[in-house]
Protein backbone atom coordinates (compact mmCIF):
# COMPACT_ATOMS: atom_id res chain seq x y z
CA UNK A 1 0.00 0.00 0.00
CA UNK A 2 0.84 3.61 -0.87
CA UNK A 3 2.41 5.97 1.89
CA UNK A 4 0.08 8.30 0.89
CA UNK A 5 -3.01 9.52 3.56
CA UNK A 6 -6.47 8.64 3.10
CA UNK A 7 -9.13 10.98 2.76
CA UNK A 8 -11.62 10.55 5.51
CA UNK A 9 -15.01 12.73 3.87
CA UNK A 10 -17.32 13.51 7.19
CA UNK A 11 -17.08 14.81 10.88
CA UNK A 12 -20.19 13.35 12.39
CA UNK A 13 -20.27 10.07 14.34
CA UNK A 14 -18.71 7.59 12.10
CA UNK A 15 -16.50 10.46 10.99
CA UNK A 16 -15.25 11.37 14.19
CA UNK A 17 -14.51 7.62 15.74
CA UNK A 18 -12.43 6.70 12.17
CA UNK A 19 -10.19 10.05 12.71
CA UNK A 20 -10.39 8.67 16.25
CA UNK A 21 -9.34 5.66 15.89
CA UNK A 22 -6.74 5.69 12.55
CA UNK A 23 -5.15 8.42 14.58
CA UNK A 24 -4.71 5.59 17.12
CA UNK A 25 -3.48 3.25 14.21
CA UNK A 26 -0.77 5.49 13.11
CA UNK A 27 -2.27 5.72 9.94
CA UNK A 28 -2.03 9.23 8.14
CA UNK A 29 -5.25 10.44 6.69
CA UNK A 30 -7.11 14.08 5.89
CA UNK A 31 -10.33 15.09 7.07
CA UNK A 32 -12.62 16.71 4.53
CA UNK A 33 -16.04 18.33 6.17
CA UNK A 34 -18.47 20.89 4.23
CA UNK A 35 -19.77 22.35 7.39
CA UNK A 36 -17.90 24.66 9.89
CA UNK A 37 -17.54 22.10 12.63
CA UNK A 38 -18.35 18.49 13.87
CA UNK A 39 -21.67 16.77 13.98
CA UNK A 40 -23.10 16.14 11.26
CA UNK A 41 -26.44 15.91 10.97
CA UNK A 42 -27.08 16.67 14.75
CA UNK A 43 -25.77 19.85 13.78
CA UNK A 44 -28.83 21.49 13.11
CA UNK A 45 -26.96 24.60 11.19
CA UNK A 46 -25.04 22.43 9.23
CA UNK A 47 -25.87 22.42 4.95
CA UNK A 48 -26.56 19.18 5.39
CA UNK A 49 -28.67 18.83 8.09
CA UNK A 50 -32.07 17.24 8.00
CA UNK A 51 -32.21 17.89 11.69
CA UNK A 52 -35.75 19.86 13.45
CA UNK A 53 -36.02 21.72 16.72
CA UNK A 54 -37.66 19.13 18.60
CA UNK A 55 -35.80 16.28 17.71
CA UNK A 56 -34.21 13.96 20.44
CA UNK A 57 -32.77 10.36 20.31
CA UNK A 58 -34.73 7.54 19.48
CA UNK A 59 -32.09 5.34 22.15
CA UNK A 60 -31.08 6.29 25.44
CA UNK A 61 -27.64 7.43 25.71
CA UNK A 62 -26.46 4.79 27.39
CA UNK A 63 -27.48 2.44 24.91
CA UNK A 64 -25.85 5.15 22.03
CA UNK A 65 -22.79 6.70 23.61
CA UNK A 66 -18.89 5.83 22.90
CA UNK A 67 -18.17 3.70 25.55
CA UNK A 68 -14.77 5.31 25.79
CA UNK A 69 -17.00 9.07 26.30
CA UNK A 70 -19.54 8.29 28.04
CA UNK A 71 -22.43 11.39 28.17
CA UNK A 72 -22.79 13.27 31.77
CA UNK A 73 -24.67 12.15 34.55
CA UNK A 74 -26.86 15.60 33.81
CA UNK A 75 -27.75 15.21 30.17
CA UNK A 76 -31.19 13.30 29.71
CA UNK A 77 -32.06 9.85 29.02
CA UNK A 78 -32.88 11.08 25.73
CA UNK A 79 -31.00 13.93 24.46
CA UNK A 80 -31.59 16.70 22.73
CA UNK A 81 -29.97 17.41 19.15
CA UNK A 82 -28.41 20.18 20.45
CA UNK A 83 -27.13 18.44 23.98
CA UNK A 84 -25.67 15.71 20.84
CA UNK A 85 -23.79 18.61 19.40
CA UNK A 86 -22.26 19.32 22.40
CA UNK A 87 -21.29 15.58 22.51
CA UNK A 88 -19.69 15.13 19.84
CA UNK A 89 -17.97 18.75 19.96
CA UNK A 90 -16.48 17.66 23.33
CA UNK A 91 -15.75 14.59 21.85
CA UNK A 92 -13.63 16.11 19.41
CA UNK A 93 -11.79 18.07 21.78
CA UNK A 94 -11.31 15.04 23.84
CA UNK A 95 -8.98 13.36 21.21
CA UNK A 96 -8.01 16.46 19.68
CA UNK A 97 -9.50 15.63 16.57
CA UNK A 98 -10.70 18.57 14.04
CA UNK A 99 -6.86 19.32 13.58
CA UNK A 100 -7.43 16.68 11.19
CA UNK A 101 -10.18 18.17 9.27
CA UNK A 102 -10.01 20.60 6.74
CA UNK A 103 -13.78 22.40 7.54
CA UNK A 104 -16.10 24.18 4.96
CA UNK A 105 -14.53 22.06 1.67
CA UNK A 106 -17.35 19.88 -0.05
CA UNK A 107 -15.67 16.72 -1.62
CA UNK A 108 -17.10 16.94 -5.08
CA UNK A 109 -14.99 14.04 -7.48
CA UNK A 110 -13.43 11.04 -6.54
CA UNK A 111 -11.44 8.77 -8.74
CA UNK A 112 -9.20 5.72 -8.32
CA UNK A 113 -5.49 5.49 -9.50
CA UNK A 114 -6.59 3.88 -12.77
CA UNK A 115 -8.87 6.51 -13.67
CA UNK A 116 -6.95 9.22 -12.38
CA UNK A 117 -3.69 8.17 -14.17
CA UNK A 118 -1.20 8.47 -11.03
CA UNK A 119 -0.33 7.27 -7.24
CA UNK A 120 -3.17 6.86 -5.54
CA UNK A 121 -7.11 8.64 -5.56
CA UNK A 122 -7.63 12.28 -7.28
CA UNK A 123 -9.70 13.97 -4.63
CA UNK A 124 -11.17 16.94 -5.45
CA UNK A 125 -12.82 19.61 -3.40
CA UNK A 126 -14.44 22.79 -2.90
CA UNK A 127 -14.71 25.44 -0.16
CA UNK A 128 -17.92 26.23 0.67
CA UNK A 129 -19.40 29.69 0.62
CA UNK A 130 -16.40 30.51 -1.51
CA UNK A 131 -17.46 32.04 -4.90
CA UNK A 132 -17.59 30.05 -7.79
CA UNK A 133 -16.00 27.23 -5.13
CA UNK A 134 -12.47 26.67 -7.29
CA UNK A 135 -11.53 23.47 -7.28
CA UNK A 136 -8.34 22.23 -5.06
CA UNK A 137 -7.04 18.78 -5.68
CA UNK A 138 -4.90 15.96 -4.12
CA UNK A 139 -3.83 12.49 -3.92
CA UNK A 140 -4.69 10.12 -1.06
CA UNK A 141 -3.91 6.49 -0.66
CA UNK A 142 -7.49 5.79 -0.66
CA UNK A 143 -10.91 6.66 0.47
CA UNK A 144 -13.20 6.56 3.76
CA UNK A 145 -16.64 7.63 3.30
CA UNK A 146 -18.41 8.58 6.34
CA UNK A 147 -20.83 11.27 5.21
CA UNK A 148 -23.88 9.66 6.82
CA UNK A 149 -26.96 7.93 5.51
CA UNK A 150 -29.82 10.37 6.32
CA UNK A 151 -29.09 13.89 3.95
CA UNK A 152 -30.80 12.28 1.13
CA UNK A 153 -34.58 12.60 0.68
CA UNK A 154 -36.53 9.91 -0.57
CA UNK A 155 -39.05 11.70 -2.03
CA UNK A 156 -42.19 9.65 -3.78
CA UNK A 157 -43.91 10.63 -6.48
CA UNK A 158 -47.70 10.81 -6.38
CA UNK A 159 -50.34 10.48 -8.84
CA UNK A 160 -52.20 14.25 -9.13
CA UNK A 161 -51.30 17.47 -8.45
CA UNK A 162 -51.40 18.81 -4.75
CA UNK A 163 -52.04 22.79 -4.45
CA UNK A 164 -51.15 23.20 -0.39
CA UNK A 165 -47.47 22.73 0.02
CA UNK A 166 -46.12 19.72 0.13
CA UNK A 167 -42.41 18.97 1.79
CA UNK A 168 -40.20 16.50 2.86
CA UNK A 169 -39.50 15.51 6.63
CA UNK A 170 -35.28 16.69 5.42
CA UNK A 171 -37.40 20.44 4.99
CA UNK A 172 -38.77 20.38 8.64
CA UNK A 173 -36.91 22.30 11.02
CA UNK A 174 -39.47 23.74 13.54
CA UNK A 175 -43.47 23.75 14.71
CA UNK A 176 -44.14 27.02 13.35
CA UNK A 177 -44.34 25.57 9.92
CA UNK A 178 -47.33 23.45 11.29
CA UNK A 179 -49.23 26.49 12.58
CA UNK A 180 -53.01 26.37 11.94
CA UNK A 181 -52.90 24.35 8.96
CA UNK A 182 -54.34 20.97 8.14
CA UNK A 183 -51.34 18.29 8.33
CA UNK A 184 -51.05 15.05 6.94
CA UNK A 185 -48.11 13.10 7.51
CA UNK A 186 -47.05 10.54 5.15
CA UNK A 187 -45.09 7.60 6.73
CA UNK A 188 -44.95 6.49 10.40
CA UNK A 189 -41.57 6.09 11.01
CA UNK A 190 -40.26 7.50 14.06
CA UNK A 191 -39.40 10.67 12.43
CA UNK A 192 -42.80 10.90 11.22
CA UNK A 193 -44.11 10.01 14.23
CA UNK A 194 -42.23 12.35 15.92
CA UNK A 195 -43.31 15.55 13.48
CA UNK A 196 -47.32 14.34 14.03
CA UNK A 197 -46.90 15.00 17.59
CA UNK A 198 -45.71 18.40 16.92
CA UNK A 199 -48.51 18.74 14.51
CA UNK A 200 -51.07 18.10 17.57
CA UNK A 201 -49.97 20.63 19.25
CA UNK A 202 -49.61 23.21 16.63
CA UNK A 203 -51.24 22.11 13.47
CA UNK A 204 -55.37 23.00 13.17
CA UNK A 205 -55.63 19.17 12.82
CA UNK A 206 -53.35 16.48 11.80
CA UNK A 207 -53.46 13.08 10.41
CA UNK A 208 -51.40 10.50 9.55
CA UNK A 209 -51.02 8.22 6.64
CA UNK A 210 -49.72 4.48 6.71
CA UNK A 211 -48.79 2.07 4.38
CA UNK A 212 -48.06 -0.83 6.47
CA UNK A 213 -48.04 -0.86 10.25
CA UNK A 214 -45.51 -1.39 12.85
CA UNK A 215 -44.31 -2.18 16.27
CA UNK A 216 -44.52 0.36 18.89
CA UNK A 217 -42.04 0.50 21.50
CA UNK A 218 -42.24 2.82 24.77
CA UNK A 219 -39.43 4.93 25.82
CA UNK A 220 -39.86 4.19 29.42
CA UNK A 221 -40.56 0.57 30.75
CA UNK A 222 -40.62 0.18 34.55
CA UNK A 223 -39.51 3.92 35.20
CA UNK A 224 -36.02 3.12 32.89
CA UNK A 225 -35.52 3.13 29.63
CA UNK A 226 -36.83 0.44 27.59
CA UNK A 227 -33.77 -0.37 25.57
CA UNK A 228 -31.73 -0.98 29.11
CA UNK A 229 -34.08 -3.21 30.08
CA UNK A 230 -33.06 -7.05 29.96
CA UNK A 231 -30.00 -6.11 27.81
CA UNK A 232 -27.69 -8.50 30.07
CA UNK A 233 -28.98 -11.79 28.93
CA UNK A 234 -28.58 -12.74 25.44
CA UNK A 235 -31.76 -14.50 23.89
CA UNK A 236 -32.67 -16.24 20.73
CA UNK A 237 -34.12 -14.16 18.26
CA UNK A 238 -37.66 -16.39 19.03
CA UNK A 239 -37.20 -15.91 22.81
CA UNK A 240 -36.71 -12.52 22.61
CA UNK A 241 -39.38 -11.73 20.05
CA UNK A 242 -42.09 -13.79 22.65
CA UNK A 243 -40.53 -11.68 25.38
CA UNK A 244 -40.22 -8.79 24.43
CA UNK A 245 -43.68 -8.86 22.45
CA UNK A 246 -45.15 -9.64 25.46
CA UNK A 247 -44.32 -6.42 27.56
CA UNK A 248 -44.71 -4.28 24.59
CA UNK A 249 -48.66 -5.75 24.35
CA UNK A 250 -48.56 -4.78 28.88
CA UNK A 251 -46.95 -1.47 27.86
CA UNK A 252 -48.73 -0.18 24.59
CA UNK A 253 -51.74 -2.75 23.77
CA UNK A 254 -52.66 -3.29 20.21
CA UNK A 255 -52.71 -0.36 18.37
CA UNK A 256 -55.28 -1.11 16.27
CA UNK A 257 -57.82 -0.04 18.86
CA UNK A 258 -56.68 3.34 17.82
CA UNK A 259 -57.05 2.56 13.93
CA UNK A 260 -53.58 1.38 13.30
CA UNK A 261 -52.81 -1.19 11.06
CA UNK A 262 -51.86 -4.29 12.29
CA UNK A 263 -47.66 -4.99 11.47
CA UNK A 264 -46.94 -7.12 8.24
CA UNK A 265 -43.71 -8.51 9.53
CA UNK A 266 -42.54 -10.10 13.18
CA UNK A 267 -40.81 -7.99 16.06
CA UNK A 268 -37.57 -6.73 14.77
CA UNK A 269 -38.06 -7.63 10.99
CA UNK A 270 -37.96 -3.34 10.64
CA UNK A 271 -37.13 -0.89 12.74
CA UNK A 272 -39.79 -0.44 15.77
CA UNK A 273 -41.50 2.83 15.95
CA UNK A 274 -39.88 4.47 19.32
CA UNK A 275 -43.08 6.49 20.43
CA UNK A 276 -45.89 6.23 22.83
CA UNK A 277 -47.56 9.54 22.43
CA UNK A 278 -48.67 8.65 19.32
CA UNK A 279 -50.47 5.99 20.55
CA UNK A 280 -52.15 8.73 23.72
CA UNK A 281 -53.17 11.32 20.88
CA UNK A 282 -54.55 8.64 18.52
CA UNK A 283 -56.44 7.13 21.75
CA UNK A 284 -57.53 10.94 22.32
CA UNK A 285 -58.68 11.33 19.11
CA UNK A 286 -56.05 14.39 18.35
CA UNK A 287 -54.40 12.34 15.47
CA UNK A 288 -56.80 10.39 12.56
CA UNK A 289 -54.91 7.44 10.90
CA UNK A 290 -55.13 7.47 7.07
CA UNK A 291 -54.56 4.40 4.58
CA UNK A 292 -51.79 4.83 2.08
CA UNK A 293 -52.56 7.86 -0.48
CA UNK A 294 -53.66 7.01 -3.40
CA UNK A 295 -53.92 10.65 -5.28
CA UNK A 296 -53.90 14.10 -5.24
CA UNK A 297 -57.17 16.82 -6.43
CA UNK A 298 -56.09 20.41 -5.71
CA UNK A 299 -55.87 20.13 -1.88
CA UNK A 300 -57.84 16.82 -1.30
CA UNK A 301 -55.93 13.67 -0.62
CA UNK A 302 -58.00 10.53 -2.01
CA UNK A 303 -57.05 7.65 0.04
CA UNK A 304 -56.96 4.19 -1.08
CA UNK A 305 -60.06 2.78 1.44
CA UNK A 306 -61.95 5.63 -0.83
CA UNK A 307 -61.96 8.39 1.39
CA UNK A 308 -60.67 11.75 1.01
CA UNK A 309 -59.62 14.76 3.52
CA UNK A 310 -58.69 18.33 2.59
CA UNK A 311 -55.20 19.70 3.85
CA UNK A 312 -53.17 22.38 3.67
CA UNK A 313 -49.86 20.59 4.17
CA UNK A 314 -48.61 17.50 3.04
CA UNK A 315 -45.85 16.45 4.75
CA UNK A 316 -43.81 13.07 3.30
CA UNK A 317 -41.72 11.60 6.27
CA UNK A 318 -40.42 9.14 3.95
CA UNK A 319 -37.11 8.32 4.45
CA UNK A 320 -33.66 8.43 3.20
CA UNK A 321 -31.58 7.27 0.73
CA UNK A 322 -27.92 6.33 0.53
CA UNK A 323 -25.82 9.39 -1.21
CA UNK A 324 -22.36 8.98 -2.37
CA UNK A 325 -22.26 11.50 -5.19
CA UNK A 326 -18.89 11.85 -5.67
CA UNK A 327 -17.64 8.36 -6.03
CA UNK A 328 -19.04 6.29 -8.90
CA UNK A 329 -21.23 3.67 -7.91
CA UNK A 330 -18.92 0.76 -9.32
CA UNK A 331 -16.07 1.34 -7.08
CA UNK A 332 -18.54 0.35 -4.20
CA UNK A 333 -19.57 -2.64 -5.53
CA UNK A 334 -22.85 -1.80 -5.81
CA UNK A 335 -24.83 -3.55 -8.22
CA UNK A 336 -27.51 -1.82 -10.57
CA UNK A 337 -30.34 -1.80 -8.98
CA UNK A 338 -29.30 -2.55 -5.33
CA UNK A 339 -30.26 0.57 -2.49
CA UNK A 340 -26.65 -0.45 -0.83
CA UNK A 341 -23.19 -1.60 -2.05
CA UNK A 342 -22.50 -4.91 -0.50
CA UNK A 343 -19.41 -4.64 1.42
CA UNK A 344 -17.75 -6.94 3.91
CA UNK A 345 -19.23 -6.33 7.70
CA UNK A 346 -20.72 -3.13 5.74
CA UNK A 347 -17.51 -1.48 5.19
CA UNK A 348 -15.13 -2.88 3.24
CA UNK A 349 -14.83 -3.74 -0.23
CA UNK A 350 -14.55 -7.36 -1.14
CA UNK A 351 -11.54 -6.60 -4.07
CA UNK A 352 -10.33 -3.09 -2.50
CA UNK A 353 -7.91 -2.14 0.35
CA UNK A 354 -7.99 1.72 -0.73
CA UNK A 355 -12.33 2.55 -0.56
CA UNK A 356 -14.31 1.89 3.09
CA UNK A 357 -17.69 3.29 3.72
CA UNK A 358 -18.29 3.51 7.64
CA UNK A 359 -21.70 4.32 9.50
CA UNK A 360 -23.24 2.73 6.64
CA UNK A 361 -24.97 0.02 9.29
CA UNK A 362 -27.81 -0.22 11.27
CA UNK A 363 -29.56 -2.27 13.47
CA UNK A 364 -31.75 -2.39 16.61
CA UNK A 365 -29.22 -1.04 20.18
CA UNK A 366 -26.31 -1.08 17.83
CA UNK A 367 -24.96 2.49 18.92
CA UNK A 368 -22.41 4.65 18.25
CA UNK A 369 -19.95 2.35 19.51
CA UNK A 370 -21.23 0.09 17.19
CA UNK A 371 -20.18 1.88 14.84
CA UNK A 372 -16.79 3.03 17.06
CA UNK A 373 -15.95 -1.05 16.94
CA UNK A 374 -16.24 -0.88 12.81
CA UNK A 375 -14.01 1.91 12.21
CA UNK A 376 -11.32 0.77 14.75
CA UNK A 377 -11.51 -3.01 12.70
CA UNK A 378 -10.65 -0.61 9.68
CA UNK A 379 -7.95 1.90 10.82
CA UNK A 380 -6.81 -1.80 12.30
CA UNK A 381 -7.11 -3.60 8.55
CA UNK A 382 -5.16 -0.37 7.16
CA UNK A 383 -2.37 -0.90 9.74
CA UNK A 384 -1.98 -3.98 9.17
CA UNK A 385 -1.58 -4.39 5.50
CA UNK A 386 1.21 -1.92 5.65
CA UNK A 387 2.85 -4.02 8.26
CA UNK A 388 2.26 -6.86 6.69
CA UNK A 389 0.64 -8.85 9.32
CA UNK A 390 -0.93 -12.46 8.98
CA UNK A 391 -4.26 -11.58 10.33
CA UNK A 392 -4.75 -8.28 7.76
CA UNK A 393 -3.58 -10.76 4.90
CA UNK A 394 -6.40 -13.19 5.79
CA UNK A 395 -9.15 -10.61 6.44
CA UNK A 396 -8.37 -9.50 3.22
CA UNK A 397 -8.73 -13.22 2.03
CA UNK A 398 -11.94 -13.85 3.76
CA UNK A 399 -13.59 -10.60 2.36
CA UNK A 400 -12.57 -11.55 -1.29
CA UNK A 401 -13.75 -15.25 -0.73
CA UNK A 402 -17.79 -14.11 -0.67
CA UNK A 403 -20.08 -12.93 2.22
CA UNK A 404 -23.36 -12.20 3.41
CA UNK A 405 -24.90 -9.42 5.13
CA UNK A 406 -24.95 -10.21 8.68
CA UNK A 407 -28.74 -10.39 9.68
CA UNK A 408 -28.27 -13.26 12.75
CA UNK A 409 -31.34 -15.19 10.86
CA UNK A 410 -34.14 -12.37 10.75
CA UNK A 411 -35.83 -12.19 7.95
CA UNK A 412 -35.88 -8.12 7.45
CA UNK A 413 -38.17 -6.41 5.25
CA UNK A 414 -37.03 -6.16 1.35
CA UNK A 415 -36.98 -1.92 1.55
CA UNK A 416 -34.37 -0.24 0.52
CA UNK A 417 -33.89 1.35 4.04
CA UNK A 418 -33.73 -2.13 5.28
CA UNK A 419 -30.92 -2.77 2.60
CA UNK A 420 -27.79 -2.31 5.68
CA UNK A 421 -29.41 -3.47 8.71
CA UNK A 422 -27.93 -6.15 10.31
CA UNK A 423 -28.28 -7.71 13.49
CA UNK A 424 -26.64 -5.92 16.71
CA UNK A 425 -25.30 -9.46 18.45
CA UNK A 426 -23.75 -11.00 15.29
CA UNK A 427 -22.31 -7.80 13.86
CA UNK A 428 -20.72 -7.03 16.85
CA UNK A 429 -19.61 -10.28 17.62
CA UNK A 430 -17.74 -10.58 14.16
CA UNK A 431 -16.42 -7.09 14.41
CA UNK A 432 -15.03 -7.78 17.16
CA UNK A 433 -13.60 -11.26 16.95
CA UNK A 434 -11.51 -9.94 13.87
CA UNK A 435 -10.25 -6.91 15.76
CA UNK A 436 -9.22 -9.24 18.11
CA UNK A 437 -7.49 -11.17 15.21
CA UNK A 438 -6.11 -7.61 14.13
CA UNK A 439 -4.42 -7.27 17.83
CA UNK A 440 -3.04 -10.91 18.01
CA UNK A 441 -4.92 -12.03 20.70
CA UNK A 442 -5.68 -15.71 20.78
CA UNK A 443 -3.18 -16.34 17.77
Amino acid sequence: MTDLPFALVGAGPAGLAAAKTLTEQGVAFAGFEMHSDVGGLWDITGPRSTMYETAHLISSKRMTEFTDFPMAAEVADFPSHRELKAYFSAFADRFDLRRHYRFNAEVVSAEPPEEAGGEGWRVRWRDVGADGGELQEGRFAGLIIANGTLSEPNMPTFDGEFDGELIHSSAYRSPSQLAGKRVLIVGAGNSGCDIAIDAVHHARCCDISMRRGYHFVPKYIFGKPADTIGGAIRLPMWAKRRIDGTILRWFTGDPRRFGFPEPDHALYESHPIVNSLVLFHAGHGDLKVRPDVERFEGRTVHFRDGTSADYDMVLAATGYRLHYPFVAREHLNWANGAAAPHLFLNAMHPARDDIFVLGMVEASGLGWQGRHEQAELVARYIAGLREGSAAAEKLKAEKAAGFERLTGGVDYLDLPRMAYYVEKNAFRTAVKARIAALRGEGA
